[in-house]
């Protein structure tokens, strides 16, 4: 173990001088350790670890809000950070990326999470050169490929090593179309090399099919983000791939919307294809998936006695419309009826030990089941959300701890009395792909069809409205282009259904509208369809390029 903490450390090392070619790198250094010695130091078991270490890279990216979600949903309509006085002002980040003002090196996310999706590209492919399993080569590619398009999304391009390349030269960067068909064409490979028996925290094949229904269905928008086409061919490629995953009878809808995001989702969900385990009460390879609760809490909104959150992030008045209710004073028991996703219900393990009623949450705040005893905030107020923050996003005042309806798609964990609250030990699964995209993906590409099939796509968004408590709709265009609001469109049931899961910005861009003036944003540059490259990557490889109007 002691070698392999060695090589793990020696691997880093290699990662962040040569993810980024430093062409003045001492030849020595490349010497070292050869990858015989590395293979021989490691052991029968080193290919095995080196796999875990790539999985370990999915953790903190997807799953902390401040991190790919940041970048995915604070820059569009469903999330935001207001400015608390002194609280969540982080140089001005959260609004410069609610507001689309962001500057090349501008805001550190961005920096830091082209360099995370790097690492995670880097330890996959690392696992390749160390003669791995078939099996164990097919999921090194398949985390490798969820890299590249998460980079190819956020930046629209990406560096690449293939396995015992000279770490002296610098990377093959991928733009464009050539970038969507090197990922498409590495999970066609390795989808028949993995393995139909493993479990959705492995990559099996249906996250495989998925990933490429994402590649199918944003290529238009990545190779030309300002207009997206749509190739029938792909939308063709997207319903075929769609139609195996919902036909293999292995996902249904889970009864209780929020069972899909629990403490035991891991055993409840009907739905996750593929997700990042984690064990209530173990820190070891637990991602910190309680960032996805302490950032929107309130600091009294938690276990009695115990801080609940860090009273950030929150969503807005508009989202919450579009569910085609009105949120000008509270949240009503009739709000919650209308479709259970939007919260505000009874939920057994949260409810009834903290008050918590994941979802939306607007109005007063309790600490019981009963409603009886309400919150209060720091200064003694009453703890109740209001829909709308100010108009600049900075907060003061008596409003400094209420503004924002917040959003808790994952309940706290509870158990151990509290002790998995936080400090990585709580046991949510992060659902990475789930079930209703896949069919989502599958009704939009229907509508997007050289001869689309609109009635089979609403069939298709009616059957998961009535699993989720909500009336059908009579008629679904995708967007309304002057409403990106509008709660009878695809845009807006994609919406409801996958609200901070790390796609919103993505669905803007491919539905056409993520330059369009919305709460809190004015209309913006196309620039902002894709985020800039960090200085020091472009510095270190002159393969990267910097984006247009940066």
């Amino acid at each position: 173990m002691n070698t392999y903490k060695y090589i793990s450390a020696l691997l880093i090392f290699l990662l962040t001088v040569t993810t980024f070619s430093c062409t003045k790198l001492d030849q020595k250094l490349n010497s070292a350790l050869t990858n015989e010695q590395a293979r021989n130091a490691l052991g029968t078991n080193g290919t095995s670890l080196l796999l875990q270490t790539a999985y370990t890279d999915i953790g903190v990216p997807f799953s902390d809000l401040g991190a790919i979600s940041t970048l995915e949903e604070v820059t569009a309509d469903e999330s935001l950070v207001p400015t608390r006085g002194g609280d969540w002002d982080d140089n001005g980040k959260f609004r410069a990326l609610h507001q689309h003002n962001w500057a090349v090196d501008g805001v550190n996310t961005i920096i830091e999470q082209f360099n995370a999706l790097n690492k995670m590209s880097f330890d996959a492919t690392n696992v390749l050169s160390f003669t791995p399993t078939e099996e164990q080569a097919a999921e090194a590619r398949f985390i490798r490929a969820l890299a590249l398009y998460q980079l190819l999304d956020l930046y629209g391009q990406f560096p690449i090593r293939q396995p015992n390349e000279n770490l002296l030269n610098a990377p093959k960067v991928y733009t464009g179309d050539s970038a969507v068909s090197f990922i498409i064409s590495e999970l066609t490979e390795i989808l028949p090399k993995l393995s139909a028996s493993n479990a959705s925290y492995q990559a099996n094949p249906d996250a495989a099919k998925t990933l490429l229904m994402k590649c199918y269905l944003n290529r238009g928008a990545f190779n030309n983000r300002a207009a997206p086409t749509f190739d029938n061919a792909d939308m063709q490629k997207v319903i075929s791939l769609g139609n195996e995953i919902i036909n293999s009878g292995k996902y249904t809808y889970t009864p209780n919307y929020f069972d899909n995001f629990s403490a035991d989702n891991g055993l409840k969900s009907k739905e996750g294809i593929f997700t990042y385990r984690n064990f209530s009460g173990v820190s070891v390879n637990n991602s910190g998936i309680h960032n996805r609760w302490w950032p929107t809490l309130h600091y009294n909104q938690g276990l009695p006695g115990k801080i609940g959150g860090w009273n950030g992030f929150a969503t807005v008045a508009e989202f919450y419309n579009s569910f085609a209710v009105s949120s000008t004073a509270k949240q009503t028991l009739a709000d919650s009826s209308l479709d259970q996703r939007i919260g505000g219900r009874f939920y057994k393990g949260a409810t009834d030990i903290s008050g918590l009623r994941p979802g939306l949450l607007l109005g007063q705040q309790y600490l019981d089941a009963g409603l009886t005893e309400p919150l209060k905030d720091r200064k003694g107020n009453p703890l109740s959300y209001t829909p709308t923050v100010a108009a600049d996003l900075k907060e003061t005042g008596n409003n400094l701890e209420i503004t924002g309806i917040r959003a808790v798609k994952y309940p706290p964990d509870y158990s151990n009395n509290g002790a998995n609250y936080g400090d990585n030990k709580a046991g949510n699964w992060l659902m990475l792909f789930r079930y209703p995209d896949v069919v989502l993906m599958v009704a939009e590409a229907k509508m997007r069809a050289s001869a689309p099939d609109n009635a089979g796509a609403l069939a298709l968004v009616n059957a998961l409205r009535v699993a989720r408590s909500a009336t059908p709709l009579t008629a679904m265009p995708l967007v309304n282009t002057a409403n990106v609001y509008d709660p009878n469109t695809l845009l807006a049931e994609r919406g409801r259904e996958l609200y901070w899961e790390g796609v919103r910005r993505t669905d803007l861009i491919r539905f056409g509208v993520f330059t369009k003036a919305w709460a809190y944003k004015p209309a913006s540059d196309a620039r902002n369809l894709v985020f800039p490259i960090p200085s020091s990557a472009l510095a270190a490889n002159p393969n990267l390029k910097q984006n247009a109007g940066y």
